[in-house]
């Protein structure tokens, strides 16, 4: 009688019990990475970069940050620039809004950027397209060699946009 009234309840439970998901990540857009009033400065060409290199240095490195942000579960499309990792995959690396940021073009202001860490690490056939980002996101400026950055995360997950 256990054994039944145990199954009965979990029936029931599975159709009125509110699902779980994964982690529950708030799809999140660039836009909302900076703040209310901030205008970052405007993407241009590598050709722009070419006939102006003075400027082809990183952009407003005290731009400020969203610090609601701090500590929430978000999902977030982006482009791979890689940093670390080993012959087969990458554990680290800079999240941009577009691509060729950090390789082609200056690096966007700190709020347009997010260090990832994924001790899984992502092939490295996938970090040539845009990718989905799940973790748990930081307010945390880290200066690097690449570019100063205004965001990190630890990735849950990284998976192909497409």
């Amino acid at each position: 009688m256990k054994f039944i009234s145990a199954v009965l309840l979990t029936t029931v439970l599975c159709f009125i019990a509110p699902p779980v998901l994964a982690q529950d990540y708030q799809t999140t857009h660039w836009k909302e990475l900076v703040p209310e009033g901030y205008k970052p400065p405007p993407v241009r060409s590598q050709a722009f970069y070419d006939a102006n290199p003075e400027l082809a240095i990183q952009p407003e490195l005290d731009a400020p940050m969203v610090e609601s942000l701090d500590g929430k579960k978000i999902k977030i499309p982006g482009y791979v620039v890689q940093l670390e990792g080993d012959a087969e995959k990458v554990t680290q690396f800079l999240l941009v809004p577009y691509f060729g940021a950090c390789v082609h073009v200056p690096p966007p202001p700190p709020n347009q950027i997010v260090l990832v860490d994924f001790a899984e690490g992502v092939k490295y056939e996938d970090t040539f397209d845009a990718v989905w980002v799940e973790g748990t996101i930081e307010v945390k400026r880290v200066e690097g060699d690449v570019a100063v950055v205004g965001y990190r995360m630890t990735a849950a997950t990284v998976t192909p946009y497409y």
